[in-house]
């Protein structure tokens, strides 16, 4: 697929708050209609990586929508990975409730798009975004969810297994001081007891956000191995 074959556009949504979202869209320039895909953005923005990430899966064959977590607080952030102080406030400012308002209004844009297959539309999160796409899980209708090492899934928001709709894919850095194996455990065993689909996947030498090239932690191997399976489980 050619560079210039895919489409990249920065959208505006209205969000049933009263504000408005920006929002990256990468997409093939022809054909469809596709399946759609929301990409949730680490704390850090959606930023360079994220719109790289979001352009892989436009390449894939997707219509990747990366809604702007952060507009409330700071409209077009873009954090520094050395300084996660700047962005604490922006993380802790995204609520439950202000994330499901903005996944029902980046879902909404793709359902009604006439490129997108309104009965396929998945979600991908990292880090953050990772928490975000279980909660997108819950409160639209997804075919799959995919949430890179999650924090606050457990014990937060466990007792949301219930709502999941999609199949679930976990995929996890066994290195990750900041996402505990009990923590982890706690997350499958809430999908076991509610009888949800799942995969869970650990690479053991990745760390907390190893799938970012442009991270300290990035893991060249376990990245190239998650990517793979994550297509995979996304067609399937």
């Amino acid at each position: 697929m050619s560079e210039r074959a895919i489409v990249k556009e920065k959208v505006e949504l209205a969000v049933a708050d009263g504000t408005r979202m920006a929002a990256y869209v990468a997409r093939q320039g022809h054909g469809g209609p596709h399946p759609g895909l929301l990409v949730f953005q680490e704390a850090f923005g959606v930023n360079h990586h994220i719109r790289n990430v979001t352009e892989r899966f436009a390449a894939e064959g997707y219509v990747a929508i990366a809604p702007e977590l952060f507009h409330r607080t700071a409209p077009g952030f873009e954090g520094s990975y050395t300084d996660f102080d700047s962005v604490r406030p922006h993380v802790q400012a995204v609520t439950v409730e202000t994330a499901e308002l903005d996944v029902r209004s980046a879902y909404e844009w793709l359902r009604s798009n006439e490129r997108v297959r309104a009965n396929e539309i998945s979600s991908i999160g990292f880090c953050m975004g990772g928490r975000v796409s279980f909660i997108a899980n819950g409160v639209v209708a997804l075919r799959a969810a995919v949430s890179f090492y999650g924090g606050g899934i457990a014990p937060g928001l466990l007792d949301r297994a219930s709502t999941l709709q999609g199949p679930s894919l976990f995929i996890w850095g066994g290195l990750d001081k900041h996402i505990t194996p009990e923590h982890r455990k706690a997350v499958t065993d809430a999908l076991t007891a509610q009888q949800k689909s799942y995969v869970n996947v650990e690479f053991s030498r990745a760390d907390h956000g190893f799938f970012c090239d442009e991270r300290a932690a990035y893991e060249p191997h376990s990245a190239r191995q998650a990517w793979a399976l994550t297509l995979e489980f996304l067609r399937s």
